[in-house]
């Protein structure tokens, strides 16, 4: 079987600092602001990520100056542990790249937007959808930055002694172990496709096309 090629770094297990993010219904344009769509993406939206929240002057000027916002601390988390309907709004992708380009690899919460949710999978970041009882339990056991570890082989994530297990999917799960999104995947299956084309070719020659 051919191999895909990863587009993205495979995510298997992982523990890393993680931020208790406060507020509920933060939507995409909180994520990042509309303004910084016309940013060029090939330069990274990391910088862009929370901008509002995180910057005094709520603008891309030169003389604006970081807040006390959690996210400008000296320690950068790889996980975030959000609160209910995280990523609402509008559709735009943006958000996603912003997190992933910060360095953002794992969001933890008990609801998120349908659009933002699936579009996570598809950018090497895994959202993590707990019942509202773990994920508190979940939080009462994470220190400021603390170390949680999510385990996506085995499907579960802890912090300290809380350990809850979550439900993902088979094929997100694939492209998140693998590194790659769904046009990778199946590039990674080209030697398949194409002696399967040509099969397909020799026993139904005139329901394909000649080959020049």
């Amino acid at each position: 079987m051919s191999k895909s090629t990863a587009v993205f770094e495979p995510l298997q297990t992982l523990t890393a600092r993680a931020l208790d993010l406060p507020g509920s219904n933060v939507d995409t344009d909180q994520i990042i602001p509309a303004r910084f769509l016309k940013k060029e993406r090939a330069a990274g939206y990391g910088q862009y990520l929370f901008f509002d929240k995180r910057f005094d002057g709520g603008s891309d000027d030169n003389d604006i100056s970081p807040n006390n916002h959690p996210l400008n601390a000296t320690e950068t988390p790889k996980i975030l542990v959000v609160q209910d309907n995280f990523g609402c709004g509008s559709s735009r992708e943006g958000a996603i790249y912003a997190l992933v380009d910060y360095g953002i690899r794992v969001v933890v919460g008990t609801g998120f937007g349908d659009i933002f949710f699936n579009n996570s999978f598809k950018n090497g970041l895994l959202p993590i959808h707990l019942p509202l009882a773990d994920h508190l339990a979940l939080r009462a056991d994470l220190s400021p930055f603390g170390l949680i570890t999510v385990d996506l082989v085995n499907q579960f994530v802890q912090a300290g002694a809380h350990r809850a297990s979550f439900a993902i999917d088979p094929f997100s799960k694939t492209c998140l172990l693998q590194g790659v999104d769904e046009v990778a995947l199946t590039l990674g299956h080209e030697a398949e496709i194409s002696a399967f084309e040509d099969s397909y070719s020799q026993r139904f020659p005139w329901l394909t096309s000649p080959k020049d």
